[in-house]
């Protein structure tokens, strides 16, 4: 299985930069094994009915990207640099694993302000990463951060343009409650409350998971034989209720519905066997690819994914790598915005 099997054009301008207004806007394409439909999000609730779960990643993005300052002492006096920060994942202790630019220039040691607030001591510098420990925690730290960090969007959208007070609302979800993310589960960034709501009308029950996505869900493929990829690790947790809750449907012949592949992940990897789930609080570095067999999810809700991806790879093998193929061409043809901020796919692979 060759890395260029899930390779396909895409054209710059069908990358997303703002996602769709009103959300529930946002186009959706209906896949089945032998159909596609075109329909919007705000369809949805004619889709599912009783019987149906959905599984709702709770996770809330950080605003994980900083920019700071070091001073050092120097013969000719203090010498001020820019430093630009992106948090990746909490660390041991109450620190934090972070990217830094320029972090060839930094020492262990040196201190980072980046507000009058919050500041950072550099713990530890390996193999391109940094370990820090900021000068607040807890409440106050969130507020700090809160001020004085901005929203990490993808590469692709950062390329594009810079972050804005927009995205501070545009990239989470609207059911967003444990910090921790670097990026967002994008798929549920297409609900709003009033869609929520209309699905619990038609007898849609939901059930929330968290999985916090790290940075390393961006990291491209680099091998040839995909098969040996070593994904990162993103820490999870299915409660005693939701693995309950799941079961239950499971047990009803229900169908069990992810809203995005974080969700998808995080409950495969905690399954026990075909149809069961126990709860689970660790780490998962699940990689699913084509030939896979699942044993919880029924069904996919997400958007459309890079080349070469770990996350196309995932589509591929719910779908078939044929299916998944035409299903693309087709959203390529029918204008389908690509990537965090587009369109949305319900894949059903029956």
């Amino acid at each position: 299985m060759n890395l260029s099997d899930f390779d396909f054009e895409l054209p710059e301008g069908r990358i997303a930069i703002r996602p769709a207004r009103p959300r529930t806007a946002a186009k959706l394409l209906v896949a089945t094994p032998d159909a596609i439909r075109d329909l919007t999000v705000a369809d949805l609730p004619d889709l599912l009915g009783p019987g149906d779960r959905l599984v709702l990643n709770t996770t809330k993005v950080i605003p994980a990207r900083l920019s700071g300052r070091r001073t050092r002492q120097s013969a000719q006096g203090e010498v001020v640099a820019r430093v630009e920060v992106t948090l990746l994942e909490p660390a041991p202790g109450g620190d934090w694993m972070a990217l830094a630019k320029p972090l060839r220039k930094l020492k262990e040691g040196e201190e980072i302000v980046f507000s009058d607030a919050l500041s950072a001591r550099i713990a530890a510098i390996a193999e391109g990463q940094m370990r820090i420990r900021f000068n607040l925690t807890g409440p106050d730290f969130d507020a700090a951060l809160a001020e004085a960090g901005a929203m990490p969007l993808p590469p692709y959208i950062a390329a594009l343009r810079a972050p804005d007070e927009q995205d501070k609302t545009d990239y989470q979800t609207v059911f967003a409650q444990k910090p921790g993310a670097v990026a967002a589960p994008t798929a549920s960034l297409h609900f709003t409350p009033d869609l929520l709501e209309k699905l619990r009308d038609k007898g849609v029950q939901f059930t929330e998971v968290t999985l916090h996505v790290g940075a390393g869900t961006f990291l491209p493929v680099k091998v040839e034989d995909v098969t040996t990829h070593r994904m990162h690790a993103e820490w999870g947790e299915v409660t005693p209720q939701a693995a309950a809750e799941i079961n239950a449907t499971k047990a009803a012949g229900g169908r069990v519905i992810p809203v995005g592949t974080t969700a998808l992940r995080l409950i495969e990897s905690a399954a026990t066997g075909p149809g069961v789930i126990a709860p689970f609080a660790a780490t998962t570095d699940i990689f699913i690819y084509p030939g896979y067999r699942f044993r919880i999810a029924d069904a996919l809700m997400t958007n459309f994914h890079l080349p070469k991806s770990t996350l196309l790879m995932l589509v591929s093998a719910l779908m078939g790598q044929d299916r998944i193929r035409a299903i693309y061409d087709h959203a390529l043809t029918k204008n389908y915005r690509f990537f965090s901020y587009g369109d949305a796919s319900l894949l059903l692979p029956g």
